[in-house]
């Protein structure tokens, strides 16, 4: 038998497409210790910020202007809103790098990898599962936090519409669209980190360094964003349109922050991916 004869011939009833299935590495991910403590933490959060108002009194802006803040105990979607507002800039990084900076390199510190890649599950296979469930529990943590944030700010402070600190407000039905498309553009922005995270996962073999790897680069995007002197280069900085959200909040929506932000944000991150699955395919597995 020839040598491409040996190479080609595979089990009977062996199918590339059916190794590793979506639905199988969900339930391994959701067992998982650190996937029910991230939860958890973004569910405590609302109650956090209810008693926080309760002792220290409802939030007044200081001086003239009034901020999103200002309105949070004005109803359960002004609340949920100021969840999003508090969360979006740091707390929602974590869970994204997380789940997505530990997705290849835990296989790799358990030394299960080349296994898996042995029963034998194709790399591309491989890494698309894990991407696909890193993103759909990330998307699912950014959905908890506004859904328990309205269930708790409705029963603390009433079901009613939004208010707009800069005057007027949203109806219920119109706020509760609105915060979608917030979650959904919140999800998109911080594509970026979870590619990075990705990247960063294929490349070693610690979890650690691949969540701290991402979440201290999106740190240094804000920072860089922060600096002025970059003038027109911080367009470029997937931090600089983090908050462009906030223009969804309005009686007339602006929807130019928000497509220049998801375009830079898609951009880095299919790159960011496309490196991921680069890199792994020609990487010599020994873990």
């Amino acid at each position: 038998m020839s040598t491409l004869t040996e190479r080609t011939e595979v089990a009977s009833g062996y199918r590339a497409g059916r190794t590793l299935p979506l639905r199988v590495e969900l339930v391994r991910q959701l067992k998982r210790r650190r996937t029910l403590v991230m939860f958890g933490i973004l569910a405590v959060l609302p109650f956090v910020l209810v008693v926080a108002f309760a002792i220290g009194g409802e939030p007044d802006g200081g001086g003239n202007r009034i901020t999103l803040m200002d309105t949070a105990t004005a109803s359960g979607t002004n609340f949920a809103a100021v969840n999003l507002f508090v969360s979006a800039g740091f707390l929602l990084v974590i869970p994204v790098a997380l789940f997505c900076g530990d997705t290849v390199a835990s296989e790799a510190s358990w030394s299960s990898l080349r296994y898996l890649l042995a029963a034998p599950v194709p790399r591309a296979r491989l890494l698309w599962s894990k991407l696909v469930v890193a993103l759909g529990l990330s998307l699912a943590a950014m959905v908890l936090l506004p859904l328990v944030a309205l269930a708790v700010g409705t029963a603390a402070y009433g079901w009613g519409p939004l208010q707009i600190p800069t005057g007027g407000s949203l109806d219920t039905a119109t706020a509760a669209q609105r915060l979608l498309v917030v979650v959904a553009y919140i999800f998109v922005s911080q594509l970026v980190t979870a590619g990075l995270a990705f990247w960063l996962s294929t490349k070693t073999d610690a979890p650690l360094g691949a969540v701290g790897g991402a979440v201290g680069l999106t740190i240094v995007g804000n920072v860089l964003d922060a600096v002025t002197a970059l003038g027109d280069w911080r367009h470029f900085l997937p931090a600089h349109w983090q908050f462009a959200w906030a223009d969804a909040v309005q009686p007339r929506p602006e929807w130019s922050g928000m497509i220049q932000g998801t375009a830079i944000s898609v951009t880095y991150a299919l790159i960011l991916f496309a490196l991921a699955f680069r890199g792994f395919a020609r990487k010599d597995v020994v873990s």
